[in-house]
């Protein structure tokens, strides 16, 4: 099989002599490159300049490859929380069979949803662990996020009012709650295979930042890298009893 510098040049309308006289070097040297030897990188990149090609067309093994990574776990993204439809948190809960984690600071929008409230109890009743992980209302992160969202002590009244919401929901099987004093960089709503992830920006309150809407696809994907820190933070968070 002819070397693909043989071939371009060819398309060209260009030979060896050509070559080894526009790069004076030795035209032993340019047999050689059609044999297999790599040119040195001015040669390479005069070579694709002469032909055309691609240094990755000609020599596909001196340019690096970009990693691999599945676009198809991210399902949808928002520009912020507001934009994602109701009926998608719904539904995304009413479809989980295997596990629901809900790690956030208060995730008080989600909790006053009634619907949302009686597809958990009812998911809880089926057998289905559910497990909620809020900010404890006297972590010093909790705190922190409330000034970046210039909203202050009221970042802790809403996860006050999130744990009063959720009360009848500890009172069923399969559902724990706990209180986490950690940093989160994202509010993370999980059921079974996918995933809502709401950024956390700077300054920028919860409800104005983007939202990715995941679907585990593959081992060590993107979705995997939240599964892991939904982990995390439930292993350091401690138990809550209403």
């Amino acid at each position: 099989m002819r070397h693909p510098l043989t071939r371009a040049l060819a398309s060209a309308g260009l030979n060896a002599l050509d070559v080894a006289t526009h790069l004076q070097v030795d035209p032993k040297t340019v047999d050689r490159w059609f044999n297999g030897r790599i040119p040195y990188p001015r040669y390479r990149n005069e070579l694709s300049r002469m032909t055309g090609w691609s240094v990755a067309e000609l020599w596909p093994d001196t340019v690096p490859r970009e990693p691999q990574t599945s676009t198809n776990e991210v399902r949808m993204t928002y520009a912020n929380r507001s934009l994602v439809p109701l009926d998608t948190w719904r539904s995304v809960f009413r479809r989980a069979t295997e596990a629901i984690d809900i790690v956030a600071y208060s995730a008080l929008f989600l909790l006053e949803d009634p619907v949302i409230l009686r597809t958990l109890a009812t998911k809880a009743k089926a057998g289905v662990p559910i497990r909620i992980a809020l900010g404890d209302v006297n972590s010093q992160y909790v705190a922190a996020r409330g000034a970046e969202e210039q909203i202050g002590d009221l970042m802790a009244a809403r996860i006050r009012n999130a744990l009063v919401l959720i009360k009848p929901l500890q009172r069923l099987p399969h559902v724990e709650v706990r209180l986490h004093d950690t940093v989160l960089y994202d509010s993370i709503y999980r059921a079974d295979n996918d995933a809502l992830v709401n950024l956390h920006i700077h300054g920028v309150p919860a409800a104005h930042a983007p939202v990715m809407h995941l679907r585990h696809e593959e081992p060590d994907g993107l979705t995997d890298s939240y599964m892991t820190a939904i982990e995390r933070v439930w292993s350091v968070a401690t138990f809550y009893a209403a």
